[in-house]
């Protein structure tokens, strides 16, 4: 991200697998926006090291701060606050709220239970035509960066990353 020019768009913690991107992305002369609620700060460490840090009250603020700043969004392997953030993406650009991409990294095919959930779902009619979901898969990381420009490309625009 940090040789193409992208900036980094996360929640803002040095734990985990988005503390270790985002200290790569800083390593690697990248820019890094962190968004944290306060009552985060101490949990997950908040990235000082950030080029912007903001502070929010809430999760909704977080994530609402996260979408206004980014124009594309990443599903590294996560956990249940990764899928609550991935799915409402989904649903915003599912109701043509957004047309940012939303890419999953199928990292080990870890996002497989739930795109075969995705077609459960389209079988029963859950999803239908008119609602489809919109999203890229990546399995290998090093197809994300050109996933991403693709379709930042095809909507003409520059692009930051927001990881859900």
């Amino acid at each position: 991200m940090a040789s193409a020019g992208i900036t980094l768009v996360f929640g803002g913690g040095e734990e985990g697998l988005m503390g270790r991107v985002a200290h790569a992305a800083l390593d690697g002369g990248g820019r890094v926006v962190g968004v944290i609620p306060t009552f985060l700060i101490r949990k997950e460490h908040a990235l000082k090291q950030a080029q912007e840090l903001i502070v929010v009250d809430s999760m909704h603020q977080r994530k609402q701060m996260m979408f206004e700043r980014a124009d594309a969004f990443v599903a590294l392997p996560g956990g249940v606050g990764t899928l609550e953030e991935l799915v409402e993406q989904l649903t915003w650009a599912q109701l043509l709220r957004h047309d940012k991409p939303v890419l999953l990294a199928d990292l080990f095919g870890f996002w497989r239970p739930l795109l075969s959930l995705f077609a459960h779902m389209r079988e029963e009619g859950f999803i239908r035509g008119d609602f489809e979901l919109r999203y890229l898969v990546a399995e290998k990381v090093e197809d994300v960066v050109p996933m991403l420009a693709a379709a930042a490309e095809r909507r003409g625009q520059e692009t930051s990353f927001s990881q859900a």
